[in-house]
């Protein structure tokens, strides 16, 4: 059923790029903080090599990713087969956030559409990568991609975005330090 995989290969590479949607889980390091888990779309995830991957990180609600990366590192990313064949696909690993306005972030930026709304790039140092299955997710159709947050970043405008994350992405909701 399931396989560990040494390294991220050409085929694993090539079904992850058809992937439309992939999840993101973090933990704070406190038996009593908060799970979190994030469905990422658009053209957002690239696999550097066959041990980094890395995803565009846009302004949202919350700053939970970022904020238990800068705690401890931990992160799983979990790509789903929703057409075609099942399969699911997880690279757990180690990341790092790469804030906009920092020589690190300017030096990938270029690798991922320039999002307006782009906060960080999440890379991450992949230590396993292990599928399975998929054999109880649902067949889906992808219809399109949604542009609301591309139009909600526009009608906030640079400035507007700025006071957003100073307002909204200070803090994790455990209290832990975002952006």
């Amino acid at each position: 059923m399931g396989k560990i995989h040494e390294s991220i290969t050409p085929q694993l590479t090539e079904w992850v790029e058809k992937q439309k949607l992939f999840f993101v889980s973090t933990a704070p390091l406190s038996g009593d903080g908060l799970v979190n888990n994030s469905p990422k779309g658009l053209d957002s995830f690239r696999i550097l090599d066959e041990h980094t991957v890395a995803y565009i990180d846009l302004v949202g609600s919350g700053v939970e990713t970022i904020a238990h990366l800068k705690e401890n590192g931990r992160i799983t990313i979990m790509f789903c087969a929703f057409e075609g064949p099942p399969k699911i696909l997880r690279f757990y690993g180690k990341g790092e956030v790469l804030e906009r306005g920092t020589p690190d972030f300017a030096a990938m930026q270029h690798l991922f559409p320039g999002y307006m709304n782009a906060r960080s790039i999440i890379k991450i140092n992949v230590q396993r990568i292990q599928d399975a299955c998929g054999y109880a997710v649902p067949i889906l159709e992808f219809k399109q991609e949604r542009d609301v947050l591309d139009k909600w970043a526009e009608n906030k405008g640079t400035d507007g975005l700025e006071k957003y994350i100073r307002e909204n992405n200070a803090e994790s909701l455990d209290g832990l330090k975002g952006i």
